[in-house]
């Protein structure tokens, strides 16, 4: 029986060199921001709002073009915190 996770990192990674991570309690919420926010806005330069889990009401801005890759990861309860 497969696990289930607790919840998602999601990496981004800017043009610039930085690396945000960004978490969210389901796959599902991830692709929610993802076709919603992110996806019609690829080529922009304004600003998108990137939720950051368990802080209500508190956004991350990035520039959508800025934006080269991401990167998912799943994580599990019994996962080791990496820091």
């Amino acid at each position: 029986m497969p696990r289930t996770p607790d919840e998602y990192a999601v990496y981004l990674f800017l043009s610039s060199g930085h690396r945000e991570e960004v978490r969210f309690p389901t796959i599902q919420d991830f692709q929610k921001w993802y076709k919603g926010e992110l996806k019609p806005n690829g080529e922009s330069n304004e600003f998108i709002t990137v939720p950051i889990k368990n802080i209500q009401g508190e956004y991350m801005v990035v520039r959508p073009s800025s934006i080269i890759a991401i990167r998912v990861e799943p994580l599990f309860a019994g996962s080791v915190e990496r820091f």
